[in-house]
């Protein structure tokens, strides 16, 4: 069955797409949700119109993407921990650590965009990758110093 997507779903395709579905996944889940529409003439003349709004939204974020990605790179957060002999780390800095240090300065990020493969577990500045969108990423420097 074929379907225009009114919206983004993801691994499936964007808003204004032209996709082929299973008909049941399509009948009890898409159209229920106004998510899809079927593919007929007259809805595929209504597809520019989908599509045209669909860029907007899309520029719209990237833009506000860049914007948050500015604030991140100018800023260098810093994070004291307890250390214990030879500067031995009680504990790590995670991501969701970095995200709260994030929000004290007003950015709002999840804490699932802060691409942190490992705990930090060491003392010392570290260059961290932010997803903020899609194809946006913003490099966060981070510093984990001794508590005194």
């Amino acid at each position: 069955m074929k379907v225009i997507l009114r919206q983004d779903i993801p691994e499936l395709g964007s808003a204004g797409e032209l996709v082929e579905v299973k008909s049941g996944y399509g009948r009890n889940f898409l159209f229920p949700k106004n998510m899809a529409i079927p593919a007929t003439k007259a809805s595929m003349n209504a597809i520019e119109e989908v599509k045209k709004q669909s860029e907007q939204r899309q520029r719209k974020l990237r833009k506000e993407a860049e914007v948050i990605k500015d604030r991140i790179e100018k800023i260098s957060l810093t994070t004291e921990v307890l250390v214990g002999e030879e500067d031995k780390v009680f504990g790590s800095v995670t991501n969701g650590d970095i995200a709260e240090l994030l929000a004290k300065e007003g950015i709002t990020v999840d804490k699932r965009m802060i691409e942190l493969e490992n705990p930090i577990k060491a003392l010392g500045v570290y260059t961290l990758p932010v997803k903020v969108a899609r194809d946006v990423k913003a490099d966060l420097k981070l510093w984990v110093v001794k508590k005194t």
